[in-house]
């Protein structure tokens, strides 16, 4: 049975509207499936092709969605990737992204709920990220390349629509960010200096991942004047120390994400991650006193006792609790830019490699192709 014959037979699963692009925007944004922008009609033409590059059970929840737990199954996930303007090729990237964010790590009900303004930022590895058009250059972070924006835009629609993080009823940002409506970036593995993040997180070199983490939007480092590695992560560094940060009070994973000009620099200094790691955990600190008297008492005096009860107020807050918990990427094009993103702080980030049905490492998207 073709899915339009299943889908025929299925309470509710089909809507009739006007074969007219205004009229299918108006729908979408009066049912509320839409995140404002226009979206592509998920007709059971369009999902069943998408559907091509899925080699698992269709009516198998890849997750249960938070705040709503709704089943997440291939079929839902797909009809969200077509509207977002998916490819059938990117579909295995959008079923993975959704699978790390299942981690409990994660802490998805929290970060779909949340007043903070988080979002799902994936980050991808490998030559699967490459072959999907994912742009690692040049406004890596930015508008224009279609497979970093409908990616993400998937993964975003699929938590809304199945998960209803509906803003002000599920969803409970107190102000939001632009990021959620996409942000998905692939590393710059050609221009780093150091082992890419799935390599250093201990996956296969040439096997395909993603990293979710719960981001804010990024925070930009400037630095075109300094000339060694200690200039520019002094430079980092003040760009991180931030009073208003989840960071300093939860165990969190803040992201540093170096552009390949301040990255080359600080390597041609000899430094590895883990001297960079070490270098800011020492330095990216602020003096106690810095916080609100408020918060001092409330945050640190109580919640955080053991480490600030009788901590004086010059004692230094760091923006992460081990030098471990930072991590680093490289992404981006030429200019002496880099990126600091603070996390939702109450969270881990989790960790996914592309593998088939069979358990089998993917080495190509079109692995997941159906005959």
């Amino acid at each position: 049975m073709s899915l339009l014959e299943t889908l025929k037979q299925t309470p509710g699963a089909l809507v009739a509207c006007d074969d007219d692009p205004v009229a299918v925007f108006e729908l979408m944004c009066s049912k509320g499936w839409s995140d404002g922008l226009p979206v592509i009609p998920p007709t059971a033409e369009r999902v069943e092709r998408m559907l091509a590059y899925c080699d698992r059970d269709l009516d198998k929840p890849v997750l249960n969605i938070p705040p709503r737990f709704g089943a997440a199954t291939p079929v839902r996930i797909a009809a969200n990737a077509v509207m977002a303007g998916c490819k059938p090729e990117h579909f295995p990237l959008v079923l993975l992204a959704l699978e790390a964010l299942a981690d409990e790590q994660y802490n998805l009900y929290g970060t779909q709920a949340t007043t903070h303004p988080c979002t799902p930022m994936l980050i991808f590895n490998g030559p699967a990220a490459k072959e999907a058009g994912l742009n690692a250059g040049q406004n890596a972070m930015g508008n224009y390349f279609r497979a970093n924006a409908v990616i993400g835009r998937a993964v975003r629609l699929a938590l809304v629509n199945i998960g209803a993080a509906i803003p002000g009823t599920g969803d409970m940002a107190t102000t939001g960010t632009p990021a959620k409506f996409t942000f998905c970036v692939a590393e710059n593995e050609e221009q780093s200096p150091w082992d890419p993040l799935h390599v250093e997180l201990g996956l296969p070199r040439e096997s395909s991942a993603v990293t979710v983490i719960a981001a804010e939007g990024p925070h930009n480092v400037n630095d075109h004047e300094s000339l060694n590695a200690e200039g520019i992560l002094t430079m980092v560094a003040g760009t991180m120390t931030i009073t208003g940060s989840n960071n300093p009070y939860y165990p969190g994973q803040p992201l540093l994400a170096f552009g390949p000009e301040h990255a080359a620099t600080v390597a041609n200094d000899g430094m590895s991650k883990a001297d960079v790691r070490q270098w800011l955990f020492e330095h990216a600190t602020l003096p106690l006193s810095r916080f609100s008297k408020d918060t001092i008492e409330r945050r640190f005096r109580r919640k955080l006792a053991a480490q600030y009860a009788d901590a004086p107020l010059d004692a230094p807050v760091r923006m992460f609790a081990k030098p471990e918990d930072l991590m680093i990427i490289v992404t981006g094009g030429a200019g002496k830019h880099s990126q600091y993103v603070p996390t939702f702080g109450n969270t881990r980030a989790a960790t996914r490699v592309l593998k088939r049905a069979d358990g089998t490492l993917a080495k190509s998207l079109h692995d997941f192709k159906r005959n």
